[in-house]
């Protein structure tokens, strides 16, 4: 059949789709169809005009190019091709990628030590990266769910403004649009018959929504006057809350109980929304009187638009002016000292963003060590097969097609460390939320597809990126260097020394993992060599919040029930019940007044209310004197009785004994000292103890209704064991008691320890598997340099070498590129240490002797690590290594 000759005349074909298909037919088939194309083309431009004509081959084109591709990848795939195509150099952009990824996989599959390592190895840095982006998103880059959150900022003395100086300042605050008075609050909501459970939730002033600027989903926010004395009581429920009351809209008017009060609902705050933390699910408009200078509480203000914190100046010295006047402040509370803001994302999230830019910056660390490593790896393999390529070049396989090979092998392992990484991602993702020191900002990592598709991207942009490094090797040998080093053996060949400087930055990178994680470790030791002056082993702690409407002259009795049923449960030997535990902040500090040195009257102390039992429970030695009795339960009294620790005694009654002496927390009563105990770690865990004293509950006016039980446990028992019976105990005997939170003094202690001790952790762990990866690396350039190099060593073998020197020889070329990297590491060890600045105690950040430290393991591991290829070419046969070259 004669093919018919298309005329010449008329427009020429659309470039791009002409281009479109040529990439994908094969050369034998490309210039018949691309030409009938053309043909009718023409013939339409002529009938139909130009524009239709286009248009044409567009659809025509588009509708082909996905049979086409199809068509393309399997000839590729199952190696099927005509025989005219064989005579065709190269190939359809879709066949040669199949042939390619089929012939990466078969290779893949004979080398699969290879495939692991370097699939597993780079899985593990993408899957660490991407779960950590997935926190560091959240709490780092989204915004906070607040209006103009740039606009709102917090005052200084968090937790410390009273209601007073909050009504005698906010007049003065002309700069703001609105401030209000906050204090996060635990809230019981019972239920009909079922015991009472804690809602976590916001004590406001009337200003608070407005502030916050967030509209809510259903009514509206507080109104003003909502926090006068005597208003009706109202809350704005969190979404979460709302749902679990049945997620009815009519619920706005409605009243629910919270703490005995019956609180009207008048809006219910929309889904996402956060303050000032994710616990938070009730915000409740609390009475503001100017009669109350109880001060636990923070503030926050939305400054007006177009003024920046730093003009706050004058602000802050109106309110300073204030405070002056009106007030007086003890010893180390004084608020009129350094006034300044602080803007809401730092108040928020300022304690969490070190722990998470430290990981995150791990993390790249371990993702860049992975990626050196594999690189090295690869490069090994492409050096080992430089004969293969070389005589494949004889043959006619073009540099651009080998280099295609060694890029698509790189995709494939990408590929497969993207959907492994991933896994482990989605696997690792809890743990690790829950292992860093988030708190309750924890709740909001989540994990979406979003992660999925990072870690995908990480890989398939990692494993190109390395395919560079063994292309450009390849592109550098040509053709006759290639075959004289396969027929030497390679001693004429200079090689390695990319390698070698990827294992130097591998070394550097790894350094700065064990570094980190060898400060941390010294700074938690440096803690926990602190005594707390509390037995922690062996206590239960129950927290319990008590309705708000409780009378405070019924709380003893009632702690005194609770502390029964808690104590009969079985395996408790000792219960009793304390305001406020050790190690869990300072809070609960009055005022003290010596007697006969009215000059003490400006400072303050920590004030404990306990049971008598208390001490006993928590280990407390009595260092003289005694302690409190059942017969100082007795309230009313015109001189109460009170024991103080060695820190007060020391302070405020030096060189003089303190038992008999008077003191006093308000002008109306004297209270006698009967006993001085040890110190206890009241606020934290520190060197320097902190004054306190203790009085029963009978004779303390002023109760909150948040208490602990402690419960000592028989020796040799699990002190959890008996948490979920004291649960029990406690809601059987009074199902109005909320039960807040159930724990250890242990695990109160390590909650003391503070974020270093997860954030070391996690670093540790991090730093061993860096160490891990650091010694694959330096194993495979060692044994690379080694079987690069077996003929010289069998030919130094027969002059007479022992094997013992040709192992030192070996070791040492690992031991110099691991001093190198040393060298370049402790340069960028300081970069990590100003981040890790924040969680260290008693060390600094270029401690030597955990530099000393991370050295010595590093050395350990790498030296290790080259001696293993090192004895293996001590034992190689030089008659055998001669015979094959």
């Amino acid at each position: 059949m004669t093919r018919r000759t298309p005329p010449t005349a008329g427009p020429p074909l659309p470039r791009l789709p002409a281009a479109l298909l040529a990439a994908v037919l094969p050369p034998p088939e490309r210039d018949e169809v691309l030409g009938d194309l053309a043909a009718e083309h023409r013939a339409r431009a002529a009938a139909r005009g130009r524009l239709a004509a286009g248009w044409w081959v567009w659809r025509q084109s588009l509708a082909s190019l996905p049979a086409l591709a199809r068509r393309g990848w399997w000839r590729g795939w199952s190696g099927f091709e005509t025989p005219s195509e064989r005579l065709q150099p190269g190939g359809a952009m879709f066949e040669t990628l199949a042939i390619d990824v089929r012939f990466a996989l078969r290779r893949l599959g004979r080398r699969r030590l290879y495939t692991a390592l370097t699939a597993l190895t780079l899985a593990l840095g993408v899957a660490g990266t991407a779960a950590v982006y997935g926190i560091a998103r959240r709490l780092l880059l989204e915004p906070l769910p607040v209006r103009g959150e740039e606009e709102v900022v917090t005052f200084w003395f968090e937790g410390t403004w009273s209601e007073a100086k909050f009504l005698a300042t906010r007049p003065e605050m002309v700069a703001f649009s609105s401030v209000a008075a906050y204090r996060p609050a635990g809230a019981t909501l019972r239920i009909g018959d079922a015991p009472a459970r804690l809602v976590q939730g916001v004590m406001g002033s009337a200003e608070l929504i407005d502030v916050l600027g967030v509209e809510p989903a259903l009514g509206t926010g507080f109104r003003p006057g909502d926090d006068r004395v005597g208003a009706e009581p109202v809350v704005v429920l969190g979404h979460s809350l709302w749902r679990e009351l049945g997620a009815r809209p009519g619920i706005v008017g409605e009243q629910i109980e919270l703490s005995g009060v019956r609180r009207t609902v008048v809006g219910v705050m929309p889904e996402g929304f956060w303050f000032p933390d994710p616990t938070a699910r009730a915000f409740l408009c609390e009475d503001m009187s100017p009669e109350s200078d109880s001060g636990n509480y923070g503030l926050v203000g939305r400054m007006r638009p177009g003024i920046r914190v730093e003009a706050m100046g004058p602000q802050l010295e109106r309110i300073v002016r204030v405070l002056d006047e009106r007030f007086e402040f003890p010893e180390g509370w004084d608020m009129r000292q350094d006034p300044h803001l602080v803007p809401l994302r730092e108040r928020l999230l300022g304690k969490v963003q070190p722990a998470v830019m430290a990981l995150l910056f791990a993390m790249a660390v371990i993702l860049l060590v992975a990626c050196v490593n594999v690189a090295a790896l690869m490069l090994g393999q492409v050096d080992t097969r430089g004969t293969e390529m070389a005589m494949r070049s004889a043959l006619g396989a073009g540099r651009r097609r080998l280099l295609q090979q060694l890029a698509v092998e790189a995709l494939v392992i990408g590929a497969l460390a993207g959907v492994l990484g991933a896994a482990l991602a989605a696997l690792g993702f809890p743990y690790l939320a829950g292992a860093l020191p988030l708190g309750a900002l924890a709740e909001t990592a989540r994990i979406d597809w979003a992660l999925f598709a990072a870690a995908m991207a990480v890989a398939i942009v990692a494993s190109t990126l390395i395919a560079l490094a063994p292309g450009a090797a390849v592109a550098q040998k040509d053709l006759q260097t290639r075959l004289t080093r396969s027929r030497t053996g390679g001693i004429g060949g200079r090689g390695g020394r990319l390698e070698h400087g990827l294992v130097v930055a591998q070394v550097a990178l790894v350094l700065l993992l064990t570094s980190g994680a060898a400060l941390l470790i010294r700074s938690v030791e440096n803690r926990r060599a602190i005594d707390p002056g509390v037995d922690v082993e062996g206590v239960a702690v129950i927290d319990v919040q008590l309705p708000e409407t409780l009378e405070s002259e019924r709380i003893p009795g009632l702690m005194q029930q609770l502390v029964t049923a808690a104590g009969s449960v079985p395996g408790v030997e000792l219960a009793a019940a304390t305001q406020r535990i050790p190690l869990r902040g300072s809070s609960d500090n009055w005022g003290i007044g010596v007697e006969g040195e009215p000059e003490v009257g400006s400072t303050s102390t920590a004030f404990r209310v306990v049971t008598p039992q208390y001490f006993r429970a928590m280990g407390i030695e009595l260092r003289t004197g005694r302690g409190l009795l059942d017969t100082d339960r007795v309230a009313d009294v015109e001189e109460g009785a009170v024991v103080v620790n060695e820190a007060l005694a020391r302070k405020y009654f030096p060189g003089q004994d303190p038992l008999g002496r008077r003191i006093a927390f308000s002008p109306e009563r004297w209270d006698r000292i009967v006993g001085v105990v040890g110190n206890a770690a009241e606020a934290g865990l520190s060197a320097e103890p902190e004054p306190a004293r203790y009085m029963v509950f009978e004779q303390v006016p002023w109760l909150l209704s948040g208490q602990s039980i402690v419960l000592r446990v028989r020796e040799g028992m699990d002190p959890a064991a008996v948490l979920d019976p004291a649960r029990r105990a406690i809601q059987a005997v009074a199902p109005g008691v909320a039960i807040s939170e159930q724990t250890t003094m242990e695990s109160v202690l390590t909650g003391a320890i503070g974020p270093a001790l997860q954030v070391m952790t996690l670093l540790a762990l991090l730093a061993g598997l860096a160490l891990v990866l650091g010694a694959i690396g330096i194993y495979g350039v060692v044994s690379h340099f080694a079987t690069r190099r077996r003929r010289d060593w069998g030919i130094k073998m027969v002059l007479g070498m022992r094997p013992a020197l040709v192992v030192g020889q070996i070791v040492g070329r690992g031991g110099a590129l691991i001093g190198a990297g040393l060298l370049v590491g402790l340069l960028a060890v300081f970069a990590l240490g100003r981040l890790l600045a924040s969680f260290l105690y008693g060390v600094g950040t270029a401690d030597p002797l955990a530099l000393a430290a991370a050295a010595g393991v590093l050395v350990a591991a790498g030296l290790v690590a080259a001696s293993v290829p090192a004895r293996r070419a001590s034992r190689v046969d030089p008659a055998v290594i001669l015979r094959d070259q």
